[in-house]
């Protein structure tokens, strides 16, 4: 599944710059995976926690994190990579009392994904199917898209195979601005739910930003 997400991204890459532009220079600016520590310039309620051996920013429920990024070098378009977890029991497209459970990103006041996602069992007489790889509302099985969909739960499936799904989301957009801000968030439908975060959480393991230059 992870070579078909990485061929995926790639085809969408080629057809982006397609005939009439040419990609020129390509330069990483930021990276950070949390094993240091650093949350400079981030504005969020949670801070870095461990999950499966990895340091993940979260673990967030009905909230979400900004960062923002200064001094970009010049450019003309910016790319946005994030390794997402979604935890135990997200319902997907489900409506009250468990869902439906959306996330959401911006870049700058741009957004660029407005989904939601399952980690739900899908059998022929039940699923809770979710709507990414493309926004809300689409019907999509649960995990499509993910990079892994076999990871253990964190909390109310803790240790439980196919409860944690990792996704690796890039968003490409024009820009041209000396500063990033990328926000993340979520609202998550739990009303049947005692404790909410050990229901269902999300954490982010990785984020890299590119700037491009195209023509």
């Amino acid at each position: 599944m992870k070579s078909l997400s990485i061929l995926a991204f790639g085809l969408a890459i080629m057809a982006f710059f397609s005939c009439q532009q040419e990609l020129l220079e390509e330069q990483t600016i930021y990276s950070n995976d949390f094993t240091t520590g650093n949350l400079e310039d981030f504005i969020t309620s949670r801070g870095i926690d461990f999950y499966n051996g990895d340091s993940v920013l979260g673990f967030f429920n009905n909230e979400g994190f900004s960062v923002k990024l200064r001094n970009l070098p010049s450019h003309n378009m910016v790319r946005v990579t994030i390794d997402l977890y979604l935890h135990d029991s997200w319902d997907g497209n489900m409506q009250d009392p468990g869902g439906p459970d959306i996330w959401r990103m911006f870049l700058d006041e741009q957004e660029v994904l407005n989904t939601t996602f399952s980690n739900s069992p899908c059998e022929s007489a039940y699923c809770l199917y979710q709507s990414y790889p493309e926004n809300y509302v689409r019907q999509f099985v649960p995990k499509t898209g993910a990079v892994r969909g076999n990871l253990p739960g964190r909390c109310q499936y803790a240790g439980i195979p196919n409860w944690t799904s990792h996704y690796r989301i890039s968003k490409l957009i024009s820009h041209n601005n000396s500063t990033l801000t990328i926000s993340c968030l979520d609202e998550l439908v739990q009303w049947n739910a005692q404790d909410q975060r050990c229901d269902e959480s999300w954490s982010v393991n990785k984020i890299e930003v590119s700037v491009l230059n195209v023509k």
